[in-house]
């Protein structure tokens, strides 16, 4: 997912000048700009053809991360297809996500992907986390205990309404 950094917290030169997007992000675009291209060419294909086009999809990219964020990638997309049957996986910038009549709900992001020392489960403002005045929408992710999966079982449950 591209950074949400403005250009004056983004790379700089030796000179201090901002110095666009990252490598990392412009991979991120590139993957999205792939999607869509991929998305333009299903859109003949029946819904149910679409759907599962785009799973085969979202899993070839799982199969294709590091070890350690295989695993947690695979366990959550078990999770959240099991606590939300009704969400859609999809890839949204290179990354396993999971969207409602299109618009993307939840979503996890690799650390490799970002050369973080963690993986990240996002959730978007399409999510009913709402709790007050201010609330979590991302979560590192290192490792997940039973408690960890029951946990994200229930934000995805609530996230769905």
């Amino acid at each position: 997912m591209p950074s949400t950094k403005s250009p004056a917290e983004a790379p700089a030169t030796t000179t201090g000048k901002y110095d666009g997007f990252t490598a990392e992000e412009r991979a991120a675009m590139k993957d999205h700009a792939r999607e869509e291209k991929k998305a333009v060419a299903r859109r003949g294909s029946s819904r149910a053809e679409k759907a599962a086009a785009e799973e085969r999809d979202v899993l070839a990219k799982i199969a294709e991360m590091p070890e350690a964020d295989r695993v947690l990638a695979e366990r959550i997309h078990e999770i959240i297809t099991t606590a939300a049957p009704d969400l859609a996986p999809k890839l949204w910038y290179g990354m396993p996500a999971y969207a409602r009549d299109g618009k993307v709900v939840c979503h996890f992001q690799s650390a490799e992907k970002f050369k973080s020392r963690y993986a990240t489960l996002g959730f978007s403002d399409q999510a009913a986390l709402d709790d007050g005045a201010m609330w979590p929408t991302a979560f590192a992710v290192r490792e997940l205990t039973a408690a960890d999966e029951e946990r994200i079982g229930a934000l995805v449950r609530k996230a769905v309404g």
